[in-house]
C-alpha cells in the first residue's frame, strides 16, 4: 500500500498538469464548452478510484459481475442517446443497437473458448466493447442526423418521386456507417506500427507474456469491430428512415 502511494501523488500532479494544458489550449483556440474536457479527467478520475475499490470485490463474483456490465451498459448507451437527442425512441434504437452488437460479440469469443470464462476477463473485455459501441453509436447517430439536416432538399426530393423514407435516406445510413467505424478501422490497421492499445500494454505491464498480450489484443480489436459494425449499422437501419426523429436544427 504504501508503494502504491508513492504513485499517487505523482499521477495527480501528471493529470493536473495536462489538464492544465488542455484546458489553456482551448481557451486560447476560444473552443466552445472549452471545460468540458477538465471537468471529463476529474470525473473520470474519481470514477476511477471508485470503481478500483468496487473491483476488488466484482472480479471474483459472477453476479456482481453481470451487475457492473449492465451498469455500464447503461450509461453508455444513456451517454450515447444524449447525444442524439434524448426521447424514448432513441432510446430504444441505441439500447437495441448496442445490445445486439455486444451480445454477438461476447458470445462468439466466449463460447469459442478464445478466453477463458471467468468473471475478471468477462469483466474486462466487456467494458472494452461496450465503451467503444457507445463511441460508434454516437458517431453513426450524429452523422445521421446532421446528414440528414444539411441534404433535406435532396430527400424531400427523392420522396416527392416516390422513395420510401429508407429508400430517401439509404446513402446517408451507409456514408454514416461507414465513417462510425473509420477510427477503429483505422486503430486496428495500424496496430503494433503506429499504435499500442491499452489492452496489450495493460497486459504487457500485469507481466504477461507477449504472445498472450497480442492475442488478447486481437481478439478485443477483431471484437471492437464487430460490435462497431453490428451497432453502426443496426442504428442506421432503425434512425435514417425515420425522419421524424431528426431533431430540428436550433436557430
Amino acid at each position: 500500500m504504501l508503494e502504491l502511494g508513492n504513485f499517487i501523488i505523482p499521477t495527480l500532479i501528471a493529470v493536473a498538469i495536462l489538464v492544465v494544458i488542455t484546458t489553456a489550449v482551448l481557451f486560447a483556440t476560444k473552443v466552445p464548452e472549452r471545460w468540458d474536457p477538465a471537468v471529463a479527467i476529474l470525473r473520470g478520475t474519481l470514477q476511477l478510484a471508485l470503481l478500483s475499490i468496487i473491483l476488488q470485490g466484482v472480479i471474483t463474483h459472477p453476479w456482481w459481475m453481470a451487475v457492473a456490465l449492465i451498469v455500464m451498459f447503461s450509461v453508455a448507451v444513456s451517454a450515447s442517446t444524449r447525444r442524439l437527442g434524448w426521447s424514448p425512441a432513441h432510446l430504444e434504437i441505441v439500447a437495441i443497437s448496442m445490445g445486439a452488437g455486444i451480445l454477438t460479440t461476447l458470445i462468439v469469443v466466449f463460447a469459442s473458448g478464445a478466453i477463458e470464462f471467468a468473471p475478471r476477463y468477462v469483466l474486462a473485455f466487456g467494458c472494452i466493447v461496450i465503451g467503444n459501441a457507445m463511441s460508434i453509436s454516437t458517431l453513426a447517430g450524429r452523422r445521421i442526423i446532421i446528414n440528414t439536416r444539411s441534404r433535406w432538399a435532396e430527400i424531400e426530393a427523392r420522396l416527392s418521386v416516390g422513395a420510401t423514407n429508407r429508400q430517401a435516406t439509404a446513402d446517408i445510413g451507409r456514408k454514416a456507417i461507414h465513417e462510425a467505424i473509420l477510427p477503429c478501422t483505422d486503430q486496428t490497421r495500424t496496430t503494433g506500427l503506429v499504435t499500442l492499445p491499452g489492452a496489450f500494454v495493460g497486459a504487457i505491464f500485469g507481466g504477461l507474456d507477449p504472445w498472450e498480450a497480442g492475442r488478447f489484443q486481437i481478439l478485443v480489436l477483431a471484437g471492437i469491430m464487430t460490435s462497431g459494425v453490428i451497432c453502426a449499422s443496426l442504428l442506421a437501419r432503425q434512425l435514417a428512415p425515420r425522419l421524424e426523429l431528426v431533431p430540428a436544427e436550433k436557430d
